[in-house]
């Protein structure tokens, strides 16, 4: 739906197709792999004020109202006064696009801005196919167990994980560890190779900006 810092959109087809009706995401982002189920009932869980808050807003806004949304050109910020009439949310959802990859929204347009007219018309669209959808604001452990499709994406335990405002500091892998073994249905865990909290294989190889990764995966179904 929106640029996000650990995004998978690239990788979304690499991991298995959902089996269950219900998509869970307990650490949602942005979302990626539901987005390319959106479909499925779908229910998110995030913990960072600023994403849940924007996912409300995606789920309940109109198409028209993205499209009103202003573009950006270089030298302008979200902090100028010709954009006090924005809210807090659409301040965040411009944000992510002005400077993709971030893990948090910026204020002016970056090298690789995305805020484009092409993306706004494409982001119109995106948000008539979330509707059904259902954010939860908190922990990851504050959803209902049941049977579905769980995507666990956490803060990655090795270096980059430390970047979300809710990273990898002092996380305890262990108690996700066993939440994860007692999830109902099936669960792909997303981490990077740096990762031993799980009996992880290797997934896929990824070309960053910087640095190229290795994506690793646990999956189990019951």
């Amino acid at each position: 739906m929106f640029y996000y810092y650990g995004r998978k959109q690239k990788i979304f087809d690499k991991y298995p197709k959902p089996q269950f009706d219900t998509i869970i995401e307990p650490f949602a982002g942005s979302a990626a792999y539901s987005m390319n189920h959106y479909k499925k009932n779908v229910i998110l869980v995030e913990k960072d004020v600023k994403i849940a808050s924007l996912w409300r807003y995606l789920i309940s806004v109109e198409p028209d109202e993205i499209l009103s949304l202003p573009i950006l050109i270089k030298g302008q910020s979200l902090n100028d006064d010709i954009f006090s009439y924005l809210s807090n949310d659409q301040k965040s959802l411009i944000g992510f696009f002005l400077n993709p990859g971030s893990s948090q929204p910026k204020k002016s347009p970056g090298k690789f801005c995305a805020w484009t007219e092409e993306n706004r018309k494409r982001l119109s669209i995106d948000v008539t196919k979330v509707k059904h959808w259902v954010i939860i604001e908190g922990d990851y452990k504050e959803v209902l167990n049941q049977e579905a499709t769980w995507y666990v994406d956490p803060p990655y335990q090795g270096n980059g994980g430390q970047y979300y405002k809710h990273g990898n500091k002092d996380f305890d892998y262990e108690i996700l560890k066993d939440w994860v073994m007692e999830r109902e249905g099936e669960v792909i865990v997303c981490e990077n190779s740096e990762a031993d909290w799980m009996d992880f294989k290797p997934l896929v190889d990824i070309q960053g900006q910087k640095h190229k990764t290795k994506e690793v995966i646990f999956y189990k179904k019951s």
